[in-house]
């Protein structure tokens, strides 16, 4: 597949442009920096050379001789980007010239050409989505040189391995974008070459019919419409994603929808009611309605697990429950097609366990193959839908949810195989996920393995994971400074380390937790020099092995977040995508907070043991010492979620609708509430317990942890 794919673009570029190209991805090994080391391209594409040591036509120029007549979305991106480096339209000499030939039949849906010489640059495409990408690598090319930027003398041919590059956006979880930030993002995923963005909808669309279950500031069909319309001005297809199955608590917890649930109020909408495919399709009506014609229509359909056990149950036990999931499927998909919603996509994990039921489904059916586990292969998986005469796209997840920052070690490993396999598979394309579970994370904060899975969709091989971070944080950030490249690698060791050293699963989990909770206080305690042994039999017995191992975990934790927060305190905010940035930096400080509480946990307690262990009446200084420092511990926590919540609130509001910033909120503020809490608590015990009796209770029952 690979051969093929190199030999149609070389073929291509020589129909397109007149050159014949070397068929290898750029080779940065010994070049000068004038050369192909000085690119930093995303995706990268198939063939690149350099031609001699020639400059092309200014920036400046050729920024002046855009035409209105031109690709306007794939302008509006050179525009957009070159403004933000401060590339100035000075008119010279340089032309840009836009040619549409016929490329061989075999050439790839969106294969270009570009070239750039010192008289200007000429993008060559048979389809107008093809112009478009030509138009956003040119926007890539300008190099640094000294103050000013050049455009190197380059002979572009590309194309890309996957039809389809599709992203999934949940914004039915909590974080429901603003319509300017949909927009930042739609034009973001299209600089990448993404060609499909499907907003993930379970209760937020204001359906005129049913208007109930969205939220105040949920969607409407008008919001719809000019998203899908925006869309199209950067040739990326908008996909509506509408549950019509499970997931549907949100319409479900209203009275007036509770008789259509499997269980009282709950996340199926039954197959036994005939009202509730209704409503399910009412919603489909009037997406459509808003997104005429879309090429797909996503019906959603995952995980299904309350299906038998309610209202269906006798269904279910007297002919399975694959064929009555599959009737649904089947009637949905059909009524998808009827009103010219394009081929019906459905998340594959129940479908796929009954494979001898795939020759009862409508064959246009696209299956979307998501698995977010670290498998050693995905290749069964995509066999098995393979065999059944379906077309797929792989679903890898940017593992975001309930994280910090997301999992990037995990994330990149996992979409680097799903995708390669894909690639040798001949599936239809990819649908990059991104989740909002526990309905804090930001989007922001997945421009990592967005990107990554973006360029591994387009590039015909694997993507070398270190040439990719260098890359991202010039393109991303427009950037020179490699510390950007650092603070994404800084983010990743310090999740990978969280992985070896978390009783719970998730970073945000981790970090909501009460860190003087008894499963989380690890078994070491840190006992700063010169205060005596802990007190009591149980807190001495922890000081472990194990625990010493953790408290080394929390330092390695802490010492990965401080780097990148040294860098974003004092780095000027990057020409491109500068809140992307500051969530790097927020989630820095979040890492930091997480190993500090865990060892505020442990240095809180061993103050306190030591002021309990000289509460004799004749160590005063030591007993009051002990309990101030504890205090001021607890403080220290206060302090410190207090000055996170503007950081977070800042960030929200950047991409976001109001409707849930304040449960977002809340937890800094109840964090901070508990440490004051306790606080007071210690401030308590000094006085009615010490003062007046020369004794102190224990910690656990001094801060209010004894049950």
């Amino acid at each position: 597949m690979q051969a093929l794919i190199r030999h149609s673009i070389s073929a291509f570029g020589v129909a397109l442009v007149g050159i014949v190209l070397v068929a290898t991805p750029i080779a940065r090994a010994g070049a000068s920096e004038t050369g192909l080391s000085a690119l930093h391209l995303l995706p990268l594409p198939q063939s690149v050379r350099i031609v001699g040591a020639c400059d092309g036509a200014s920036p400046e120029s050729v920024l002046a001789a855009l035409s209105s007549s031109g690709e306007p979305g794939g302008i509006a991106l050179v525009r957009e980007r070159w403004a933000a480096l401060g590339i100035v339209a000075h008119r010279g000499t340089a032309r840009v010239l836009e040619q549409g030939r016929s490329g061989p039949r075999d050439a790839p849906i969106g294969a270009y050409g570009l070239i750039v010489n010192a008289r200007g640059a000429t993008l060559s495409s048979n389809t107008a989505e093809g112009m478009f990408d030509a138009y956003a690598t040119l926007a890539q090319l300008p190099i640094r040189s000294g103050a000013r930027f050049r455009l190197p003398c380059v002979r572009i041919a590309d194309a890309p391995a996957l039809r389809w590059r599709i992203l999934s956006d949940d914004v039915s979880r909590g974080p429901l974008p603003t319509m300017r930030y949909f927009e930042e993002r739609i034009r973001t995923i299209a600089s990448f070459k993404y060609n499909g963005y499907s907003p993930y909808m379970e209760h937020v669309f204001v359906d005129p019919a049913h208007p109930l279950p969205a939220p105040l500031d949920g969607l409407t069909p008008g919001e719809l419409h000019a998203l899908a319309a925006y869309a199209r001005r950067f040739h990326v297809a908008f996909i509506p994603e509408q549950q019509t199955f499970a997931h549907m608590h949100e319409t479900l917890k209203y009275e007036r929808y509770a008789d259509l649930a499997e269980l009282p109020h709950g996340y199926l909408l039954s197959p036994a009611d005939p009202r509730a495919q209704a409503y399910a399709r009412d919603l489909i009506t009037s997406e459509l309605a808003a997104v005429a014609h879309p090429p797909f229509f996503h019906i959603g359909s995952d995980e299904p697990s309350d299906l038998g056990r309610g209202r269906t149950k006798a269904q279910v036990a007297e002919v399975g429950d694959g064929p009555v999931y599959t009737r649904h499927v089947v009637d949905t998909a059909n009524f998808v097609i009827a009103r010219g919603g394009g081929r019906p996509m459905i998340w594959d994990d129940a479908l796929a366990k009954h494979p001898e039921l795939f020759g009862t489904v409508p064959k246009s059916l696209v299956f979307i193959n998501w698995h977010y586990g670290s498998d050693a292969t995905y290749q069964p998986y995509i066999d098995r839908i393979a065999r059944g005469g379906f077309d797929q796209m792989v679903a890898p997840g940017a593992l975001n949810w309930n994280e910090i920052y997301p999992d990037l070690d995990a994330a990149l490993g996992n979409i680097d195989r799903f995708v390669t396999e894909g690639k040798r598979s001949h599936v239809l394309g990819l649908f990059q996920t991104v989740w909002h579970d526990d309905g804090e994370t930001l989007f922001e904060a997945t421009w990592v393995p967005v990107v990554y899975a973006g360029a591994s969709a387009w590039e015909a091989g694997p993507v070398d994971r270190a040439r990719f971070t260098t890359d991202f944080a010039h393109v991303f950030f427009g950037s020179d400074d490699p510390r950007y490249a650092s603070d994404i690698d800084a983010l990743a060791r310090a999740r990978t380390t969280l992985r070896g050293h978390n009783p719970r699963e998730y970073g945000d989990y981790l970090f909501w937790a009460d860190p003087f909770e008894a499963d989380l206080a690890k078994p070491a305690v840190l006992v700063p020099p010169g205060l005596a042994a802990p007190a009591s039999p149980d807190t001495a017995a922890n000081a472990t092995e194990a625990g010493s191992a953790d408290l080394a975990a929390m330092s390695q934790i802490r010492l990965a977040a401080e780097e990148a927060m040294a860098h974003l305190r004092l780095a000027p905010p990057p020409p491109l995508h500068r809140n992307a940035a500051a969530v790097i930096a927020l989630a820095a400080r979040r890492y930091d907070l997480l190993g500090r509480d865990a060892q505020i946990a442990r240095e809180a307690r061993a103050y306190y043991d030591d002021a309990r262990a000289n509460a004799d009446g004749k160590h005063d200084g030591y007993v009051y010492r002990g309990l101030f420092i504890a205090k001021y511990l607890l403080w220290e926590q206060r302090d410190a979620m207090l000055a996170l919540e503007p950081l977070v609130k800042r960030a929200w509001e950047y991409e976001n609708r109001a409707s849930h910033e304040a449960s977002v909120l809340e937890r800094y503020h109840h964090a901070a509430q508990r440490a004051i809490a306790r606080a007071d608590r210690i401030s308590d015990t000094v006085y009615r317990d010490y003062v007046a009796t020369k004794t102190l209770p224990t910690f656990d029952d001094a801060i209010g942890l004894s049950r």
